[in-house]
């Protein structure tokens, strides 16, 4: 057998593990630095030990914003990121162990408990890196901020917008209010204190201020007059502490009111005539000839260039009920080179009326040429200004020859039938003020307010109408089958009311 010719497989010997016992209990391990086990490592050695395991988060419940130390207040939302950052960074020696995870632990929303679950790793005897998990509890207190702070005081503010308009009513602020709520304007408000004419805002800032200031100066006709109070003076750092006031005038007529023009305005606004129907104030005042149907537009700066005054204001309106009505064509309206823009959506007529009180007790009827031809039918009901009866004070109006005067200027169809404080199935959301504006005096101009919106569609697009949810579906129903033939809102022309406080800043007046 010839050896030299046989081949041998090497044959592989495994290693071997060598194992030491643990130092503290005796369970076999492999040999560390430290001389022991992982459990009796995690017992004699903790890495958290610096951490604190419990903290508190102040809260200002005003404005839901969590105090950033020092000074900043910063809003957040549970569970959140920010929420997350904000409780790290109050938790000293973070620093000394390395952050591998952390993430919340869900609490009851009411129990004023946050709790995060953290993971780090850390060096321990001589290199060895140990990993723990550990949960920090912080205690959620009530702190109101400084900003909330300062609003609550008596007093505290930087900067005032004074509203004023010179009216009878408020239905004006009432559409100011409305707008102010859809844009949310009054986001910065401190607070809002009625006056006699008007409303006062309060702001901490100038700026804010400014913002209202131009807001309304771009959704209603008025202007401004500016003002500042030295209240003191750093020398050193050359300082100044102002108090700002904005006091701002709102034109002073009114929907559905009659004003006079002068003769050079009436030229300018394409020979209209003097006596003119104010049908909407907007941005800007718009105005109807009621014997022409012929359109004018006064902006702002036009109307404080060359202003004028309501002569017959919605007070002084008299029911008139209609005997006869006699259409005017198209065709037969007078038209003249340089006329402005005349209204296709009203129809002329003439229409002989009544008034209501005198009816059966009189045969002679009222002649008069109105705009209202498309709504009004024998023995309707409608308001006007009996002309020939009334005592103006306007120097425009006397100017008028007496004999070009017409005798009643119907303004608007009535409905007797129409209930004044019926159950609406829609409602405006309300600002609350300092002192309540909704007074029993009051309550007329909201209801003429509220009949406009529903009487008006293109007024009502510039708000915002809610469902009201405690009118059934069966009284809007019954509603909407009443043969007074009022007109409604649609159910399509209404949103959701969405309520997620108890203590909503916002009412509702229905």
């Amino acid at each position: 057998m010839d050896l030299s010719k046989m081949d041998y497989a090497p044959t592989s010997v495994p290693a071997t593990v060598l194992k030491i016992l643990c130092c503290q209990c005796g369970v076999p391990m492999e040999p560390n630095p430290a001389n022991m086990c992982v459990s009796c490592l995690r017992i004699h050695v903790d890495i958290t030990q610096d951490i604190p395991k419990q903290g508190i988060l102040q809260f200002c419940r005003n404005c839901e914003r969590y105090l950033q130390p020092p000074f900043e207040w910063i809003s957040c939302a549970l569970e959140s990121k920010e929420l997350l950052g904000l409780c790290l960074r109050k938790l000293k020696a973070l620093n000394k162990v390395k952050l591998v995870d952390a993430g919340f632990i869900w609490t009851e929303p009411h129990s004023k408990r946050i709790k995060v679950k953290l993971t780090v790793h850390g060096e321990v005897m001589s290199g060895m890196t140990l990993q723990q998990v550990f949960v920090v509890e912080f205690t959620v207190a009530n702190q109101m901020c400084d900003d909330c702070h300062r609003s609550e005081a008596q007093d505290y503010w930087r900067a005032l917008v004074q509203v004023r308009q010179k009216s009878d009513n408020k239905k004006t602020f009432y559409y100011l209010e409305q707008l102010m709520l859809k844009h949310k304007a009054h986001k910065n408000t401190l607070s809002i204190k009625p006056e006699s004419n008007g409303l006062d805002f309060f702001y901490s800032t100038e700026s804010q201020a400014r913002k209202l200031v131009d807001f309304m100066t771009a959704v209603l006709p008025c202007r401004y007059q500016h003002s500042k109070k030295l209240l003191s003076h750093d020398i050193h750092s050359n300082t100044y502490n102002y108090k700002f006031t904005y006091s701002m005038e709102i034109v002073p007529v009114m929907k559905d009111s009659v004003v006079c023009l002068s003769k050079k305005l009436s030229q300018q606004l394409g020979g209209i005539s003097p006596l003119c129907i104010v049908y909407r104030v907007t941005n800007s005042i718009k105005l109807i000839d009621p014997s022409t149907a012929q359109l004018a537009e006064v902006s702002s700066s036009a109307y404080w260039r060359d202003s004028f005054q309501s002569v017959f204001k919605s007070k002084q309106l008299t029911e008139y009920t209609v005997m006869d009505i006699e259409p005017i064509m198209e065709k037969d309206r007078v038209q003249f080179p340089g006329q402005g823009q005349l209204s296709y959506k009203h129809m002329l007529a003439d229409v002989w009326v009544v008034r209501s009180c005198d009816l059966g007790l009189t045969t002679d009827s009222i002649h008069c040429r109105s705009h209202l031809g498309h709504v009004l039918k024998p023995m309707d009901t409608v308001l006007g200004y009996a002309v020939a009866d009334s005592n103006a004070n306007d120097s425009n109006f006397d100017k008028l020859p007496k004999s070009s005067l017409p005798d009643v200027i119907l303004i608007k169809k009535n409905y007797p039938d129409r209930a004044r404080h019926r159950r609406r199935t829609w409602k405006l959301k309300r600002m609350t003020t300092d002192t309540e504006m909704n007074m029993e005096s009051d309550h007329n101009d909201m209801d003429e307010f509220m009949d406009d919106l529903e009487e008006d569609k293109d007024l009502r697009q510039n708000i915002n109408i809610y469902k009201n949810p405690d009118v059934g579906i069966e009284s809007a129903a019954e509603d909407d089958d009443d043969n007074d033939g009022a007109p409604r809102i649609s159910l399509e022309e209404m949103m959701e009311d969405l309520c997620i406080y108890e203590d909503d800043v916002m009412e509702v007046y229905e």
